[in-house]
């Protein structure tokens, strides 16, 4: 009995995978050392969904050269230093400015400071 090998085939597959993945989503990338950090960039989603049940909102956010960036907004806006966002400003594909504390790889907490914010450019 003859035997085929399908190491040929199978490294096409895991190939093809490897290819596919890297190329689904934008890599997130960390937007600073801890501290306030400023991005501009300009809005690839908005999901207000948590608000509903005391989660933070999020923004996500492309910034050239840095990638995407989740901005989140607070749950609870009178436990901030910073003004509430007006979020009706805020539609996908418009260029934002978002000022706000480093939260981990490529994340951003509008909340801490006086300054932070997130506006229209």
């Amino acid at each position: 009995m003859q035997r085929t090998s399908d190491v040929p085939l199978l490294a096409t597959v895991l190939g093809a995978a490897v290819v596919a993945t890297s190329c689904a989503a934008p890599q997130v990338q960390p937007a600073a050392a801890n501290g306030t950090t400023t991005i501009e960039g300009t809005i690839a989603s908005i999901d207000l969904q948590p608000w509903t049940y005391d989660g933070h909102a999020m923004i996500q956010v492309d910034v050239p050269n840095q990638g995407r960036v989740a901005v989140q907004l607070p749950a609870r806006w009178n436990l901030c230093k910073a003004q509430p966002v007006d979020v009706e400003t805020l539609k996908v594909g418009v260029k934002v400015q978002a000022v706000g504390e480093t939260k981990g790889a490529g994340a951003l907490m509008v909340c801490t400071g006086a300054e932070d914010r997130v506006v229209p450019l």
